[in-house]
């Protein structure tokens, strides 16, 4: 779940707006006193410093990013004796000091919220797998992290119950869950670990599938090749004198051509039974180890799996969430403002161009 789906699914809740509200008041006061700054300094508290929400730009609209509200949130709490005896000690500020009420909604929620804070950082990468993480992560937030431990209030369960329901609802969709079941599956770390049982005869026949059309597609390819270059050798032949045939030695090859030896079993099989073969081999060999790279991993064993590797490139290069997206739209927003409105389409791509390239 990344930090799109999970503002998504809390975004009506009005125990989640008060609090951040409160909070973003709170931090918005300290932010722009240096006399309340200094003074909250003298309690000898951590080297960091409070966090607002940080606002991203989407094309022309600005929202705030998701992830900054649970960071807020905890870190106000973690602050709140502090913040509390600098507060009360001025008349004018007492009104922003959090009441028990409060603090006890924004407990709830961090204790709800944060554990989710590592997970959607992890599935918001670029430069490594993440949609094989899906099932594995559904699976353990609904196993353990979100689930109802004692110890939990009321609101603490109502918003994992929130969050469990919308993500239920939203791959919920078969095309949804079979493309998530066979990236799971193509995944080496994995494979069919998180796939149910019902399940895991469909995942393979779909990939079978998907190995015989490959391999139609490849002997296709090259049977085309193979007679646009013969076509052009015999219009190249016909414009050449024709050498003088001269007898040719034999070779090795073409005396154990003549005297053929005991064949190989596996250029007799049937294409089918070499594909089943093959997953078959795949699901066998031992899983690797859950931080490995999956796509080093292919790369090794490309020729071990010649016709599966080509479906693991399909699939292992679909990205979980579209946080790159969102990062590419924020840079483009970032560079057309209101000052720079007259920048021509090809100025504006290449200047993210270079904003996303350079270090």
């Amino acid at each position: 779940m990344d930090k799109c789906n999970l503002q998504n699914a809390l975004k009506d809740d009005r125990h989640i707006a008060c609090a951040a509200g409160l909070c973003k008041k709170l931090v918005g006061h300290f932010s722009h006193s240096w006399k309340q700054k200094t003074a909250l300094r003298k309690h000898n508290l951590p080297e960091h410093a409070l966090v607002t929400e940080c606002p991203i730009v989407m094309g022309r609209s600005r929202t705030n990013q998701w992830g900054s509200k649970p960071k807020m949130m905890g870190r106000t709490l973690e602050q709140q004796r502090a913040l509390s005896d600098v507060l009360s000690a001025d008349r004018k500020t007492r009104h922003l000091d959090p009441s028990w009420q409060d603090l006890e909604v924004i407990e709830s929620l961090n204790l709800a919220l944060h554990p989710l804070q590592e997970f959607t950082d992890a599935l918001s990468g670029e430069s490594y797998v993440s949609v094989t993480y899906v099932k594995p992560v559904l699976h353990l937030l609904k196993t353990s992290v979100l689930a109802e431990k004692e110890g939990d209030t009321d609101l603490t369960k109502d918003i994992k119950e929130k969050i469990l329901d919308y993500m239920n609802t939203k791959y919920d969709d078969p095309a949804t869950q079979e493309l998530l079941d066979v990236a799971s599956f193509m995944d080496p770390r994995f494979k069919s670990s998180y796939i149910s049982v019902e399940k895991v005869q469909d995942i393979k026949t779909r990939v079978m599938s998907g190995m015989k059309d490959t391999s139609q597609e490849v002997a296709t390819r090259l049977y085309i090749s193979m007679s646009q270059a013969l076509e052009g050798e015999h219009s190249q032949a016909k414009s050449v004198d024709p050498p003088i045939n001269k007898r040719a030695k034999p070779s090795l090859g073409s005396l154990l051509k003549s005297n053929p030896g005991p064949t190989s079993t596996t250029s007799d099989m049937q294409v089918e039974q070499v594909v089943e073969v093959e997953v078959n081999s795949y699901l066998l060999s031992p899983t690797i180890d859950s931080e490995a790279d999956p796509l080093a991993w292919w790369k090794l064993h490309h020729f071990t799996y010649p016709k599966l590797s080509k479906i693991a490139r399909r699939y292992l290069c679909i990205p979980a969430t579209s946080s790159s997206s969102e990062r590419l739209f924020s840079t483009s927003g970032n560079m057309v403002t209101c000052q720079r409105a007259c920048l021509k389409p090809t100025k504006v791509n290449m200047l993210v161009f270079l904003a996303k390239k350079l270090p």
